[in-house]
């Protein structure tokens, strides 16, 4: 992040890029291409020019066009080679982000801090798989990265106070508020959040209550900004029910119903809502 008021040990600006192409992958690169140019990877082709598409729709609803300019979306890894902060924003599997991660700490220089965005998965496993648990950080960031404030911050035991002062002042140069919170399954928003959004969908099932109505009672019943089955929407049915089972809470019946249809919630067109 050329520009940003944060530095590595060696004096340079920090530089930031993103392993992977979805919805998080791309808001972490766009926020960060508020302050210079962001190296962005995708698997495929075909992810790259969806992640180009992404981030150009995002950049024309905040009124930034530069931002898609300054992110460079590549399909080769070596690119991200160069940059102080390496962050992993591929699937929520444990193999898969691994994976990604050794890649990358093959290729980070000596100072480089290696990153995920799990939501759910452990910190401390992830770090050891990178190998370089003294320079590794949990970034759980929110969708929209650019909207939601808030970074859970997780550490391995072995994560040296250079890499907890460096992740702190990384936040705060993004303009976000960083909490450090504790390597447990969820952290702490998902891990109290999701068993509610469960139970909504549970009682949804048990009573035959239209989603509206149920998302309207915590709207305006409760000032919730969204209701909790548009927010599982929000969130994907699929990825809503991958945390589900690493948080040990049971997946409803309903929700395994409508992802065996396809039925993902807004990225699909249709879940416990249907979408234009």
């Amino acid at each position: 992040m050329s520009g940003a008021p944060t530095a590595p040990p060696d004096g340079a600006p920090e530089s930031l890029s993103v392993a992977g192409a979805g919805a998080i992958a791309c808001g972490v690169a766009i926020v960060a291409a508020r302050h210079g140019t962001v190296a962005l990877w995708a698997r495929s082709a075909a992810s790259a020019e969806r992640a180009r598409r992404r981030v150009a729709a995002a950049a024309e609803k905040l009124g930034e066009p530069e931002i898609a300019e300054r992110v460079r979306v590549v399909t080769d890894l070596d690119a991200l080679a160069s940059a102080s902060w390496l962050v992993e924003a591929v699937a929520e599997d444990r193999d898969v982000k691994a994976a990604v991660l050794g890649e990358l700490a093959q290729r980070a220089h000596d100072d480089a801090i290696l990153a995920t965005t799990t939501s759910s998965l452990s910190v401390g496993e992830l770090a050891h798989a990178a190998g370089v648990p003294e320079r590794f950080v949990g970034l759980h960031v929110f969708n929209p990265v650019w909207r939601m404030e808030l970074v859970e911050l997780a550490f391995a035991p072995e994560a040296s106070a250079r890499t907890r002062e460096r992740a702190h002042a990384l936040c705060a140069a993004l303009g976000k508020t960083a909490v450090d919170v504790p390597d447990t399954a969820g952290f702490v928003v998902n891990r109290l959040l999701f068993p509610y959004l469960f139970e909504a969908a549970e009682l949804a099932e048990r009573t035959g209550m239209p989603a509206a109505d149920v998302d309207r009672c915590m709207t305006l019943g409760a000032g919730h900004p969204m209701g909790p089955l548009a927010l599982l929407d929000f969130v994907g049915l699929d990825v809503s029910k991958a945390i589900g089972e690493q948080l040990g809470v049971p997946v409803p019946a309903a929700l395994e119903r409508r992802i065996a249809a396809g039925e993902l919630g807004r990225k699909s067109g249709r879940g416990f809502h249907a979408y234009g």
